[in-house]
């Protein structure tokens, strides 16, 4: 491939500090319309009644598909190189967030 193809097709990503640090999730709930895909990574903390949302992602189905498909091949070449992800059974609170019924 000739050089300034290679350039043309290179992609220059900016990382803000704020944004390297990453927000730490421990739950994620997805919910999606005929034309989005909505994941709202929320933190629970023991003992306390209420979780917030830290970081809310809208993506299309396209996008969604992809991601899901990425984090398949990361967790296969994780567990290559780890071992099996053990996945404990976990009780969650109540997920009534009172809220509408979602509509596109």
């Amino acid at each position: 491939m000739p050089e300034n193809n290679k350039k043309a097709n290179q992609l220059n990503i900016e990382l803000p500090e704020e944004v390297a640090e990453g927000i730490y999730s421990n739950l994620a709930i997805i919910s999606h319309s005929n034309s989005e895909f909505v994941v709202d990574f929320v933190r629970l903390v023991p003992n306390v009644p209420k979780a917030k949302v830290k970081s809310r992602i809208i993506l299309t189905p396209q996008h969604a598909k992809r991601l899901m498909r990425a984090l398949v091949d990361n967790v296969k070449k994780f567990e290559a190189q780890h071992g099996i992800i053990e996945e404990p059974e976990q009780q969650y609170p109540s997920m009534n967030f009172n809220t509408p019924k979602a509509q596109a």
